[in-house]
């Protein structure tokens, strides 16, 4: 058995993998995303809001002293591998190529979400929503999204691109509050579909449970929801995922290795809220 592989079926491996990727990451164009960076990191600018001052013939203008401030994304790098022994495999690769592809986009899907996840739980927002909302120490409901939008009201936040993320215990609570599954206060038919896609004004995703942390859940079952603007949040790609195949003699197999290097960062903290959720 040749111990080589063409150049063709490696870029095909590649792009199944890239294609499967885009599909499972579930926070894919959520925040702002720059391609293509150089070097460890990448600063993100923030640019400070200005107020509009009264006109006074004849007398110089008064400018408005916008504050410029920055903030850095680090650059992190990150595989995922795995062998395909010779032996257990008729083909190489080609049999097990659909499971291969599963495995590694997942992998890099779910490790690129987690770099978003934890730069906006590590954003230290002042916005808060307390499982008090809506009665004592509950889920994930109406009264909770309500509070999380009038916070970003307030703010002055867009009201276009705004996204909340809960987990699947949250989101089975929130299809259980009447205002949510009663189709005579709520068009959307949130029962039939099994999920919310949208609520009041939020695009929703729910994440489960997730070996690379997920969202948090501290040992009184309080699992912290995040909700953001897409400008809140930045992520910075060095290397965008691209996939390797080498031949190990050792192994006697051919490592799959998929890789990218990214970093994350919160920008405007008054742009993301923590909605906290008794389960």
């Amino acid at each position: 058995m040749s111990t080589s592989i063409s150049t063709s079926f490696v870029t095909i491996f590649d792009a199944e993998v890239k294609q499967a990727y885009q599909q499972d990451r579930k926070l894919a164009g959520t925040v702002r995303e720059r391609t293509g960076v150089s070097g460890n990191s990448y600063k993100f600018n923030k640019l400070g809001s200005g107020v509009a001052n009264l006109h006074i013939p004849q007398s110089d203008v008064t400018p408005m002293n916008l504050t410029h401030t920055q903030v850095t994304a680090t650059m992190e790098d990150y595989n995922a591998a795995e062998y395909s022994d010779i032996f257990t495999s008729g083909k190489v690769l080609f049999d097990e190529r659909a499971e291969l592809v599963k495995a590694v986009s997942m992998a890099v899907g779910r490790r690129m979400d987690q770099l978003v996840i934890d730069a906006l739980d590590g954003a230290g927002t002042s916005l808060t929503v307390a499982n008090s909302i809506g009665g004592s120490n509950t889920n994930l409901n109406v009264d909770k999204v309500l509070e999380t939008k009038k916070l970003m009201d307030q703010k002055g936040v867009p009201s276009e691109d705004r996204y909340f993320l809960c987990h699947a215990n949250n989101m089975a609570a929130f299809l259980d509050d009447s205002d949510v599954k009663t189709i005579d206060v709520n068009t959307t038919k949130a029962l039939a579909q099994g999920t919310v896609d949208s609520f009041l004004g939020f695009k929703f995703i729910m994440v489960g449970d997730r070996t690379e942390g997920g969202l948090a859940v501290d040992g009184s079952a309080d699992r912290t929801c995040l909700a953001w603007h897409k400008n809140a949040c930045g992520l910075a790609i060095n290397m965008d995922k691209k996939t390797e195949i080498n031949y190990i003699a050792e192994k006697s197999s051919f490592l799959v290795n998929s890789m990218f290097s990214a970093g994350s960062v919160g920008i405007d903290a008054e742009g993301i809220v923590e909605v906290t959720c008794r389960e």
